[in-house]
């Protein structure tokens, strides 16, 4: 459990510079320079990410369990995982109107994905790693509504075949994801194949 929570101190923790020392992070990133910025923030990432995916790992092998979920929260996961990958797909597909509408779709993603996770899994290490996450989307997209009222951040207005194709890329994406790649990549089948 010490791997998992030192994982998420370090990759949440450099997450959040933007949240808690925006002004921090905007004189390190003058002073240091824009490479050397993303690669030290890149590497203190991936060591988090790694030690996130060890001490994961680990604690599921001794699972200390707070609750049993509802079967039913299984579909209720499988819901909103999809609406979490959409959300993911709209961050990047151009002028699509999820992204018009709701400013930040990535960080939005990932509370629906905390939470998809937080309803279906109920061991310690579950309530750590998808609280973590969830506590830390909740900051973020507070954050970065904060800094676009600020700025006067104005989004492209979205178009229909952005936004199907948004949908679209999500979908499909949710379909590999949840049909295949999540046995394979967590060892937990989560429609139940």
């Amino acid at each position: 459990m010490v791997l998992l929570v030192f994982g998420l101190v370090l990759f949440l923790g450099v997450h959040s510079v933007r949240i808690a020392a925006d002004g921090w992070r905007t004189q390190t990133l003058a002073r240091l320079g824009e490479g050397p910025w993303k690669g030290l923030y890149s590497l203190v990432s991936a060591v988090g990410l790694g030690l996130i995916i060890w001490g994961y790992g680990l604690a599921r092998q001794q699972p200390v369990v707070l609750w049993v979920p509802p079967t039913g929260m299984r579909h209720a996961a499988a819901l909103l995982t999809l609406i979490a990958f959409i959300l993911l797909a709209a961050t990047y597909v151009p002028r699509n109107a999820i992204k018009a509408r709701l400013h930040h779709p990535m960080v939005l993603g990932v509370k629906v994905w905390a939470l998809a996770h937080l309803l279906s899994n109920g061991n310690l290490a579950d309530v750590l790693l998808f609280g973590s996450f969830l506590l830390w989307a909740v900051l973020s997209f507070r954050a970065a509504r904060q800094r676009d009222r600020a700025q006067g951040t104005v989004y492209a207005s979205g178009t229909a075949a952005g936004t199907g194709a948004a949908v679209a890329v999500g979908a499909l994406a949710w379909l590999g994801f949840a049909f295949w790649a999540h046995a394979w990549l967590i060892g937990v089948s989560p429609l139940g194949r």
